[in-house]
C-alpha cells in the first residue's frame, strides 16, 4: 500500500478505532493521496492477520487483494475515464452487498470518484448506505464532495484528507526525482498547486517543456508576433483542462497584484513579469470580466461539455490579448 507522511495522523486515528463505521467519505483536492489512503484502509479491513495498524501483506486475503481477485472487495469507478458512473453499475454493487462475505466476514466497497455518479446512480446507492447488508464498509473518495447529494454525504463519516506541508511535499518529490531533476522540484510544485503527487505525474508527462512553449507563445501573442488562431493551433496537443488551470491561476494572480500590490502574488518566475505588466496596464474591470469567463468555461471543460476546442482556445486568447486593448 502506498503511504504518504502527511496522512500519518489520519491513518493512526482510522486504524486505531475499536469499531468501524459502515461508510467513510475521503475528501480533499486532487493529488493528495486520498485513493491510496482508502486502499490502505480497505487492505486493513480485509486482512486476516493485521500487524499493528496495517495489513500483514502475507495472508490469503492480502494476497488475493494484491492480485485483484479478492471476492469481498468491490471497486466502483467509471467504466471509461472521465465518464459517469451509471445506475447499472450501482445495481451490480447492490447485488454484491447482499451476498455473504466469503473470507473474513467483512466486505469492502471502494467508490472513486464519488461525484462521478449521476443522479440515478446516487439514488440507487442510497438504500445500501442507509441499510447496509451484513458487515459491509463503504469507502467513498471524492475530489469535489459539494457535488454529491447531501443525503450521500450525511450517511458517511466524513474524513477530510490533509495536504502536505511545503517541506513534506518537497522532500517527498525530491526523493522520487533523479539527482539531475531535483532542482526542478520547486517549479513542479508551483505549477501543481503544491501537490507532490501531481507534480511527479506532470514531470513524467514533460509538463515543464510544455509550459515553457505555452508561456513563450503567450508572450509572442501580447507582442502581436502571433495571432490568437496561430497560438490556438500550436496548442492542439496540450490538455485543455491543464491550460484552463494555468489561465485561471494567472488571471487570479493579476487580480491579486492589482488589489494588494504584492510581488509575491505573481507566482512562478516564468510568468511573473507578464503578470506584473498586465496588472499594471489592464483595467481591473476587464480583468474581473475575464476571470469570470475563464472560470465559467473551465467548469464546462470539467463537466465534459461538448465544446469546439479550437474555437474555445481562440476565444480565450482573443480575450487575453484584449486585456491590453483600447477602452
Amino acid at each position: 500500500m502506498l503511504e504518504y507522511p502527511w496522512h500519518a495522523g489520519v491513518w493512526q486515528r482510522l486504524a486505531g478505532q475499536d469499531a468501524f463505521a459502515h461508510a467513510y467519505l475521503f475528501s480533499g483536492p486532487s493529488g493528495i493521496g486520498k485513493r491510496a489512503l482508502a486502499e490502505r484502509l480497505m487492505a486493513f479491513l480485509l486482512c486476516q492477520r493485521p500487524v499493528g495498524s496495517d495489513a500483514c501483506g502475507q495472508c490469503k486475503a492480502c494476497l488475493l487483494l494484491a492480485a485483484g481477485t479478492h471476492p469481498d472487495r468491490f471497486l466502483l469507478q467509471p467504466e471509461e475515464a472521465d465518464k459517469a458512473i451509471r445506475v447499472d453499475q450501482v445495481r451490480d454493487l447492490v447485488g454484491f452487498v447482499t451476498q455473504t462475505a466469503q473470507l473474513s466476514g467483512r466486505k469492502v466497497v471502494l467508490l472513486e470518484p464519488a461525484e462521478a455518479m449521476n443522479v440515478n446512480a446516487s439514488n440507487a446507492l442510497l438504500k445500501s448506505l442507509e441499510e447496509p447488508s451484513g458487515n459491509t464498509v463503504f469507502l467513498l473518495v471524492s475530489h469535489r464532495p459539494s457535488q454529491l447529494l447531501p443525503t450521500i454525504r450525511s450517511r458517511c463519516i466524513q474524513q477530510a484528507c490533509p495536504l502536505p506541508t511545503p517541506e513534506q511535499a518537497r522532500q517527498w518529490l525530491e526523493a522520487r526525482l533523479s539527482a539531475e531533476d531535483r532542482a526542478l522540484a520547486g517549479d513542479l510544485l508551483e505549477i501543481a498547486a503544491g501537490s507532490p503527487i501531481v507534480a511527479l505525474r506532470l514531470h513524467a508527462e514533460g509538463v515543464l517543456a510544455m509550459r515553457a512553449k505555452v508561456v513563450e507563445s503567450l508572450k509572442q501573442l501580447l507582442k502581436q508576433q502571433l495571432s490568437p488562431s496561430q497560438v490556438a493551433e500550436s496548442w492542439n496537443a496540450y490538455p485543455l483542462l491543464l491550460l484552463f488551470d494555468w489561465f485561471a491561476d494567472w488571471i487570479h494572480r493579476i487580480l491579486r497584484h492589482q488589489l494588494a500590490g504584492n510581488e509575491s502574488a505573481t507566482g512562478p518566475a516564468d510568468m511573473a513579469k507578464v503578470i506584473e505588466y498586465l496588472a499594471q496596464k489592464a483595467p481591473q474591470a476587464r480583468v474581473l470580466d475575464l476571470q469570470d469567463w475563464i472560470l465559467a468555461h473551465r467548469q464546462k471543460v470539467l463537466n465534459k461539455a461538448n465544446l469546439n476546442r479550437g474555437l474555445l482556445l481562440e476565444a480565450l486568447l482573443v480575450r487575453w490579448a484584449s486585456l491590453l486593448g483600447p477602452g
